[in-house]
């Protein structure tokens, strides 16, 4: 049934035609930013214009899988609405045959024409009769007037209606395959009546979509908000051994505790429940709000605190009874980050004669209000239990606590100046943070984690605009080994590599011996991730034995156990450092000991997000003896590990801080919620409904863990989606922030050059011969990155490398260079080449770079020391003095791991982009936001305030066939320059 091209779906469809009843779902189909949360990631929207509705285009699932999906328009967004289908396409047409022009004109699309109809309908007459007894919220309605034979029709399948001896018994409808017959039961005798009932407004709750919100208050004043241990029991904590016959370190649980715990959740009560009075013949519906309450407060307090009762009080929760055909659907509006423009500014005075631009004391102004704890946020959780049977009702609760924001955004556009912002937010209290300075743990300092090549630069920046602040660079173990107590407590500013766990293979192993523990050697970062970022669920867990209820799991668990040790080492071993007491003049004290005034963390986004692709072509690397493969990836991890990323208690994290964190990106890359999500809780520990069931903790889960998160994962409805949405736009126009650059970029344009060459006989050969997996028959030199499928065994990494190795490109890239230096006035210039270094890219140019008598290049490699890094770059940020000085290589090659944050500008006004940008293993795994993002940053390390020449050279080399083809270059140029993409690669508001 699939096309040969079904993995490839259109951006636009335009429908026109067919029979006058047609012109209601003629217009223009946009593909849906969205791709999370559609069948098939496939959804495509018609916008509103005047009398015309808002339409989708999307796939309707054959739940049967008897037969394919097929396309329907329809005017909602859920498939499971087959009211609202206003036209059927035949099964043979997909979305992608739009792409085809021979199925451009599609016969057998069916028209859904609603009109009303005078029916007659004769029923019996029933006996049946519905009520909602008055003030009696926890009852929501009572089905009287039962024969026999349909209480005996419950009992059939419910052994409980007739075993016991008492009228009145509780049906089972939630567990196992009884109950579901006893749904179907219910069903057909009791939702017609129901459904009728609610009709007619007379239920005691409000069904609307904008129904008010109910105060729930627990009937017991004692019993605190997400603590009821029958509703949400204690989860029994893991134990980890080292097993000497398998010489390894193991986690396990007690097999008791974990059992009783799962049957716990299974008997835990419902917020729905059905009462049968056998000789009454009458059925009540319960419907206790506590139930729901508790979870959601759950959700939201979980893993926050020492305990869950420290937050509880703080928690408010409200609820009310929703029907999933009246919700409103989320919203898709890409996510915004606003300026500063309407806040007044904050002068800080910096070393004469520099003063912050009035846009960057705006910047000021909204962080320095976060950091004294005048900006509050509404966190929220939801829970939505649907009420068993067809009524699509469910009872969804709200749980609410209100605190000020501990963290911020600065996500100003390259270039904007956020260092010297954030050296400004550091000035503004720096007497205050001096006096709250105490020996030996308080420092008066902030600590600033960054990539490591960028300490020096933050070091001359802090040197230029502030040089009395006392400052201090930790590029390695070895320069905080000469660091005393009294030194870090009394610094204003530390600068520290944030990939410190993995760039110093001993830094563990020393945090180790300081807290004063036996003597364990220290794991090592695993050398990939447990858990992927993925945009669905592709599978549902079973479990394997009544005894052992959570096993099962996927390759990944050797990688998440691993994970998950290193983690556990390492905070285990923090917690006991801390309880320790140090001297004034004890020396080499771990980072996580002390206590900082606050944390600015810079290019945050780079810790935050890494792609499958990435970490596939990480490993190819590897496994090819380029060291530098693993080096974005792994050091991003080890990002995380000092972050605490997954750490939702900040006082646990090991970095702590007593007034604020901030977080610094040019290229915020918030295109999904769940990215959003993951910022809030890093930046200070905001809370963003979905939080406690984000798929980051997956990267440590045991397998019990995994099953019990996919078990008790909140429901999505439509109105948890939307709110989840809602809530991750509310807190970037919060905690977040986004200027552009004013009057200082005025007279410096970017000119972009596109560098054409073209593949001889034999580099095309070995081009198409590149194509693993690709049946020869189907390659071509048009062949697209989502042409490859890695299921199908198609390795789009071979043909990646072998396009950056073609000939034609390396010369180019040394013509280019040759060229830039022959002209007047530029002999000495300095040129900025970036190239991916994940598939041999920068391998590739600098062979060609060095094989060039008189030109060469400077490279930043895998063993340089933070401090040797530091000293490469410091070449290109400032001008030659000395001979030695003009004999080194005017070019300077960089990976696209190192783009962000660099200030090349003042010495560098060309750049070249060896090759475009693809991160993926083709079919639907390239992401196009993050990979222009990229791009974005690599360009900004010249194009950007304090640039002295007045143009911008950024040249692109793009190799085509030899009869001047189009091939992946460009493709992918046009890709990564597409305003849309560029766009949603900024976030950047209007």
């Amino acid at each position: 049934f699939y096309p040969d091209n079904w993995k490839v779906w259109p951006e636009k469809i335009s429908i026109s035609g067919g029979s006058s009843g047609a012109s209601t779902v003629h217009g223009i189909y946009i593909r849906s930013d969205c791709r999370q949360t559609t069948n098939q990631s496939a959804l495509w929207v018609r916008e509103a214009d005047g009398s015309k509705p808002t339409l989708y285009l999307l796939m309707q699932p054959f739940v049967s899988r008897n037969g394919s999906d097929f396309a329907v328009i329809s005017s909602s967004i859920s498939h499971n609405d087959p009211t609202a289908i206003l036209a059927t396409f035949p099964f043979k047409w997909q979305p992608c045959d739009a792409l085809k022009p021979k199925y451009h004109k599609v016969k057998g699309v069916k028209l859904s024409k609603w009109s009303p109809l005078a029916l007659k309908c004769s029923v019996p007459k029933s006996s049946i009769k519905v009520n909602s007894p008055a003030n009696d919220l926890k009852t929501l309605v009572e089905v009287s007037g039962l024969s026999q034979l349909d209480v005996s029709m419950f009992g059939r399948n419910d052994t409980t209606a007739t075993s016991k001896p008492t009228n009145i018994v509780s049906l089972n409808v939630t567990r196992g395959q009884q109950a579901q017959q006893t749904v179907r039961v219910f069903n057909s005798i009791c939702i017609t009546p129901i459904l009728q009932h609610a009709a007619r407004n007379n239920l005691q709750y409000d069904l609307g979509p904008d129904a008010a919100w109910l105060d729930f208050a627990p009937s017991n004043k004692d019993q605190l908000l997400g603590c009821d241990e029958a509703i949400v029991p204690t989860r029994p904590a893991e134990v980890w051994s080292f097993d000497a016959e398998r010489e390894e370190w193991i986690r396990s649980f007690g097999p008791g505790e974990s059992r009783e715990y799962y049957s716990a959740l299974k008997n835990s009560p419902s917020t729905f429940e059905m009462l049968l009075n056998n000789k009454g013949g009458k059925l009540t519906i319960k419907c206790d709000p506590r139930v729901a309450a508790h979870r959601a407060a759950f959700n939201l307090i979980e893993g926050r605190a020492d305990k869950r009762s420290d937050l509880s009080p703080e928690v408010s929760v409200q609820y009310r009874l929703s029907d999933a055909a009246r919700q409103t659907d989320p919203v898709l509006d890409p996510f915004h980050v606003s300026n500063c423009e309407s806040l007044e500014p904050t002068s800080v005075s910096l070393e004469e004669p520099y003063e912050l631009y009035d846009r960057q004391k705006k910047v000021v102004t909204k962080m320095a209000q976060i950091e004294d704890g005048n900006t509050n946020f509404e966190e929220i959780e939801m829970f939505d239990e649907p009420m068993p049977g067809s009524s699509g009702w469910s009872l969804v609760a709200k749980a609410t606590r209100t605190k000020g924001i501990r963290g911020g955004v600065i996500a100003d556009a390259i270039g904007a100046g956020k260092t010297v912002i954030s050296i400004a937010l550091i000035l503004r209290k720096i007497e205050a943070s001096r006096a709250a300075r105490k020996l030996p743990m308080q420092s008066s300092a902030t600590l600033v984690p960054m990539p490591p090549g960028l300490i020096d630069q933050w070091k001359g920046e802090i040197e230029r605009f502030a040089p009395h602040l006392k400052t201090i660079c930790v590029y390695d173990l070895t320069a905080l080994k000469r660091l005393t107590v009294k030194e870090i407590c009394h610094a204003d500013v530390v600068l520290v590599p944030i990939d410190i766990l993995q760039s110093n293979a001993t830094y563990l192993q020393h945090i180790l011996k300081m807290a004063g523990g036996k003597s364990t050697t220290a794991p090592k970062l695993h050398k990939s991730a447990g858990h992927r970022e993925v945009s669905g669920a592709t599978g549902v867990w079973i479990p394997g034995t009544s005894q052992d209820p959570y096993a099962g799991g996927d390759g990944d668990q050797t990688n998440r156990n691993e994970s998950a040790h290193y983690t556990y080492v390492y905070n285990t071993a923090i917690q006991k450092l801390r309880k320790r007491q140090f001297k004034p003049n004890d020396k080499g004290i771990p980072l996580e000991y002390f206590e900082w005034h606050r944390i600015i963390v810079d290019e945050i986004h780079e810790s935050l997000c890494t792609t499958k692709g990435e970490m596939k072509a990480a490993k190819e690397a590897a496994a090819e003896g380029d060291n530098s493969g693993f080096f974005a990836e792994k050091n991003r991890r080890a990002g995380r590990e000092l972050l605490g990323i997954t750490e939702k208690n900040i006082k646990n994290r090991p970095l702590r801080f007593r007034s604020a964190m901030f977080g610094l990106t040019g290229t915020p890359l918030l295109d999904n919620c769940d990215r959003v999500i993951e910022l809030a809780n890093l930046m200070g520990g905001s809370y963003i409904i979905g939080l406690s069931s984000h798929w980051r903790k997956l990267e440590r889960e045991s397998m019990r863990d995994i099953f019990l998160h996919n078990y008790l994962e909140p429901r999505q409805s439509r109105e948890v989606r939307r709110n989840v949405y809602s809530y991750c736009q509310k807190y970037l126009d919060t905690a977040c922030c986004r200027n552009k650059t004013g009057e200082e970029m005025a007279g410096i344009s970017l000119v972009a050059h596109k560098h054409v060459v073209r593949m001889n006989d034999e580099e095309k050969e070995a081009y198409l011969g590149s194509m693993s997996g690709i049946p020869v028959a189907e390659r071509s030199l048009a062949m697209k990155p989502e042409e490859f499928d890695a299921e199908a065994g198609h390795d789009i990494s071979k043909f990646l490398r072998q396009n950056v190795k073609l000939a034609c490109r390396g010369k180019a890239l040394v013509e280019i260079c040759k060229n830039i230096l022959a002209q007047e006035g530029n002999e000495n210039t300095k040129i900025v080449v970036f190239a991916d270094g994940r598939i041999g890219a920068q391998l590739a140019a600098r062979e060609y770079l060095c094989a060039e008598p008189g030109l060469g290049c400077t490279w930043l490699d895998s063993s340089d020391s933070v401090a040797e890094k530091n000293q490469k770059i410091s070449w290109y940020q400032t001008a030659d003095v000395t001979a030695e000085d003009r004999a080194r290589p005017r070019v300077l090659l960089l990976n696209f791991e190192h783009a962000a944050g660099l200030n090349l500008q003042t010495e560098c006004n060309h750049l070249i982009l060896f090759s475009p940008l693809y991160v993926g293993q083709g079919g639907t795994t390239g992401d196009a936001v993050t990979d222009a993002s990229t791009e974005l940053q690599a360009i900004g390390r010249v194009h950007r305030p304090g640039q002295p020449k007045t143009q911008v050279n950024v040249f692109r080399i793009e190799v085509r066939g030899p009869e001047d083809e189009e091939c992946l270059d460009g493709q992918l140029i046009r890709r990564n320059t597409d305003e849309e993409t560029v766009s949603m690669a900024t976030n950047a508001a209007d």
